[in-house]
């Protein structure tokens, strides 16, 4: 017994090492004045994040990502959100397809999508080829998982037909059912897929790449052309983007944590609210 307790600490020992270990590289070479000719780096500085800050293309890089990443949320929760609900609520039998829909964007391949996005807008009134809204509506296709999991879950964990009809009966219409009804019972849903979405399109290259190139240059665009002239540099710019995913990590799972309680007591309320709901009233 204590043996297989001694090696079930040494796996998990041995991987934690190899997932942290390149992390921390990283780190360290981003702030080595130089790393490649002893074991340790020879004497540490900041200069490479101080270059890094001081690119003019910096500020704007940052803040291109930032926008698209916050569009693209915003766009796949006023998509996603609502055809969820509507399915989970009155058609059940749609859930495996939808299942299967939403498992696609692991199947099908960055370029592919980038390439096909291309062939269908490039052409037509629309003329969205090599824009920022496509690379949104393709960054919406990409992180469908993403956001969808999440809020399948939530909805999922309430009972939705019930507070559907707690709220109708009380005179609440749809739009209203939704927003005051739906959305706060599921926001743990919501902001764990925002977040998750967010997380990864800050980070995407590909598609970026292919859909935009240099016309809207984002940060992952910014950290490859420093990685072919200065991997010091390059290296300052992953430690801000890991940062960066990091943080959105640690919000996620302060905002699971905190929805869970949350869902509990909403759950039990809602209950109260449809048992106690008279047939014909108004709110």
């Amino acid at each position: 017994m204590k043996q297989r307790n001694v090696l079930g600490r040494m796996s998990i020992i041995l991987f934690l090492v190899y997932m942290f270990l390149p992390i921390l590289a990283t780190y360290v070479f981003s702030i080595a004045i130089r790393w490649d000719r002893s074991i340790l780096p020879e004497g540490l500085t900041f200069e490479w994040y101080q270059t890094a800050f001081q690119d003019r293309w910096f500020l704007i890089v940052f803040r291109h990502s930032i926008t698209i990443s916050a569009i693209t949320v915003l766009v796949s929760t006023l998509l996603i959100v609502p055809t969820a609900y509507w399915v989970h609520l009155r058609l059940p039998r749609a859930l495996p397809l939808l299942n299967l829909i939403t498992t696609l964007p692991f199947a099908i391949p960055a370029v592919v999508l980038a390439l096909g996005l291309i062939k269908l807008y490039g052409q037509g009134p629309l003329q969205l080829a090599r824009t920022p809204p496509m690379l949104v509506l393709a960054y919406v296709i990409f992180t469908l998982p993403f956001m969808y999991r999440p809020v399948a879950s939530s909805l999922e964990a309430i009972d939705i037909r019930r507070l559907t009809e707690a709220a109708q009966s009380l005179g609440a219409s749809w739009p209203r059912t939704m927003l005051q009804v739906i959305f706060p019972n599921i926001m743990p849903g919501i902001l764990s897929g925002g977040l998750l979405v967010f997380a990864t399109i800050f980070g995407e290259f590909t598609l970026a790449t292919l859909l935009v190139g240099a016309r809207y240059k984002t940060f992952p665009m910014q950290l490859v052309y420093y990685t072919r002239r200065d991997g010091r540099i390059a290296s300052a710019y992953s430690v801000i983007s890991f940062t960066v995913a990091w943080a959105t990590s640690l919000i996620i799972l302060w905002i699971t944590t905190w929805g869970t309680r949350r869902t509990s007591g909403s759950r039990s309320a809602g209950e109260r609210l449809g048992q106690q709901a008279p047939v014909g009233g108004k709110v």
